[in-house]
């Protein structure tokens, strides 16, 4: 059974999620913290549910950046269940070169994990 988490449980993960995404260890947050039912969605592409299926989607991601630079958190809110975060990534992509990308993400907890997340931002 599917319970909501608490708006104070959800700040503490949140934060203890998004330290790890500013010094770049996302696999080992994503390991962590997403639940194995996961939803995730890339802007208006179709949703894709399942941890395995997303955790390869975001492995292939990695092995696309070949250095991390920064992450910063612009702004973060939470309402009810829902965290919403706006970033800032400085990364360097191959053969595309450095690029800064900013992005929203969307998160939807359950049980102290990520059960769906939506990401905005402008295509590289």
């Amino acid at each position: 059974m599917s319970t909501a988490t608490k708006p104070s449980q959800i700040l503490e993960l949140e934060n203890e999620l998004n330290q790890h995404i500013t010094k770049g260890d996302f696999l080992r947050a994503f390991n962590k913290y997403y639940g194995d039912n996961v939803v995730m969605q890339e802007n208006d592409a179709a949703p894709v549910t399942g941890k395995d299926v997303n955790r390869k989607k975001q492995e292939e991601f990695m092995k696309s950046v070949e250095q991390f630079h920064s992450a910063k958190m612009l702004s973060e809110a939470i309402n009810g269940d829902v965290a919403f975060s706006e970033w800032e990534f400085d990364l360097t992509v191959k053969g595309r070169g450095r690029t800064k990308m900013n992005e929203v993400a969307v998160r939807h907890w359950r049980n102290g994990q990520v059960a769906r997340e939506r990401f905005y931002y402008k295509a590289m």
